[in-house]
């Protein structure tokens, strides 16, 4: 990637100016209707299925049905337990609040959630791994919330989520369970489209990115409480809207 000073060696060096300062090119990019310094990055889903099963997914939002409970369920694998080696220096008048930069590595943790979708209750477990056994106990504590009724559950493509050439793993534990689960999977790089994701952004804003924590259990600790702190004051659903507009080169 350019930097300024560097944009300003460039054009001197091709003749094309005779002396400009690295001021003056952040000026001129500032001022330009066209910004090919700033460099946005889009993942494009060549899922021959991508339309169906997105249909499937927000009808499922849109139009949840009758009786039904509808889930977003995932996992956020890899949160580190970061400690810094100096607090936080609050913000003051005309500045704002400045982090060491230094830090230390206490372990990780994977956490598993569930994001009701009509309520926006969440149930979660942190868990050391997000091997298969770690996401079917996770399931099996979704069975004891949810004991009831017809439940669609949305999933993205890991294979610990899904059957494989191993087994019918999943298969197996939904007829364990009076194949009263429902399971729709996202296109292939589409995972954005599972609701569970949008508070998992929250999650992390909130209180994984600024957080400071000496051990695993602390980061565990916290993100229990956070849960249930959301459970019993902000739950709510998601307004969801998608327009699914196509990209077109013109």
């Amino acid at each position: 990637m350019w930097s300024h000073e560097a944009l300003a060696e460039a054009l001197q060096t091709s003749g094309r100016v005779r002396s400009i300062s690295s001021s003056a090119v952040g000026r001129i990019l500032a001022d330009a209707e066209i910004k090919p310094h700033r460099v946005k990055s889009w993942c494009h889903s060549t899922d021959p299925e991508y339309q169906p099963k997105m249909r499937s997914i927000v009808d499922l939002y849109v139009s949840p049905p009758a009786g039904a409970s509808v889930l977003s369920i995932d996992e956020k694998s890899g949160i580190q337990a970061l400690s810094r080696s100096r607090p936080m220096v609050q913000a003051s008048p005309g500045r704002g609040p400045r982090r060491e930069f230094e830090y230390k590595r206490n372990g990780t943790r994977c956490l598993f959630a569930c994001f009701n979708v009509r309520t926006g209750q969440v149930l979660g477990r942190c868990t050391l791994r997000r091997a298969r056994d770690d996401f079917f106990s996770f399931m099996d504590l979704v069975v004891q919330r949810y004991r009831q009724g017809r439940v669609h559950v949305v999933l993205d493509n890991l294979n610990t989520h899904k059957d494989t050439s191993r087994g019918r793993f999943l298969t197996e534990w939904n007829r364990a369970h009076g194949e009263r689960f429902v399971f729709h999977y996202t296109p292939t790089h589409g995972s954005w489209l599972n609701q569970v994701e949008l508070w998992f952004s929250i999650l992390t804003r909130r209180v994984l990115r600024h957080g400071d924590f000496l051990t695993p259990d602390e980061l565990v600790g916290t993100i229990e409480r956070f849960i249930e702190t959301w459970n019993g004051k902000e739950a709510k659903p998601f307004r969801w809207t998608y327009q699914g507009r196509p990209l077109v080169s013109t």
